[in-house]
């Protein structure tokens, strides 16, 4: 496996890994270049930020490698445009893309401090809609304590938003980039929002609604 990265975060030495230098003019698409004459099996790209690093890694996947990389987005489906955006022809998205995961970290409940408590509804039908889910019955709350320096939380988990691109998705792939019609769809296919996910952590007593809608957008359209 080969990855570049900005910075390296973590050193792994059963990787192949590089380091983006911007002063030699060492940039992703550069790096991608170079590592696919070591012919690997797998490349991570740290994030495609211009259309030369997205061109790149499609390239890179159109000749059988499996390309892992990230994009500063607000959620799955708009991925997809915004690779459009930088210019990536829509036939070679449907070509190359098989799927996007979207997360956030929500902050976790304390469990020192813990305790039951009740849902109000109008908040959790904001955070669930426009799906219809019943209140939760074992929804929790945290006062704070000593062992979460009065935070009420302690420690993070991700919530995720997994989305196939699957064929019947490629009609909304092209030059009117229609978002709202790719998010429908993909919800239709089963995909769950980020704040669907998080009500599952709410729902578990995981976390709150209110820490949930902090770190999630609301695209409901």
């Amino acid at each position: 496996m080969c990855t570049i990265g900005d910075a390296i975060e973590m050193v792994e030495d059963s990787f192949n890994q590089m380091q983006v230098q911007e002063n030699i003019e060492l940039g992703f698409a550069d790096g991608v270049k170079a590592l696919l004459r070591q012919d690997p099996d797998i490349i991570m790209i740290g994030e495609v930020r211009d259309l030369a690093t997205a061109e790149m890694a499609v390239q890179a996947a159109l000749t059988g490698h499996l390309v892992f990389t990230t994009m500063h987005t607000n959620d799955a489906p708009s991925a997809i445009t915004r690779l459009l955006e930088l210019g990536v022809p829509s036939y070679l998205l449907k070509a190359t893309v098989v799927g996007i995961m979207a997360e956030r970290l929500v902050r976790v409940l304390c469990p020192h401090c813990k305790r039951p408590a009740d849902i109000n509804d109008e908040a959790w039908r904001s955070l669930t809609s426009p799906w219809k889910v019943d209140l939760p019955k074992n929804a929790a709350q945290s006062d704070g304590c000593l062992e979460c320096r009065e935070t009420g939380f302690v420690g993070r988990e991700g919530i995720y938003e997994v989305l196939p691109f699957t064929e019947s998705l490629f009609r909304f792939a092209d030059d009117k980039a229609d978002l709202p019609g790719l998010r429908r769809q993909a919800y239709k296919e089963g995909m769950l929002s980020l704040r669907l996910s998080g009500a599952q952590k709410v729902a578990s007593g995981l976390t709150t609604i209110n820490e949930v809608l902090r770190v999630t957008p609301d695209m409901q359209e």
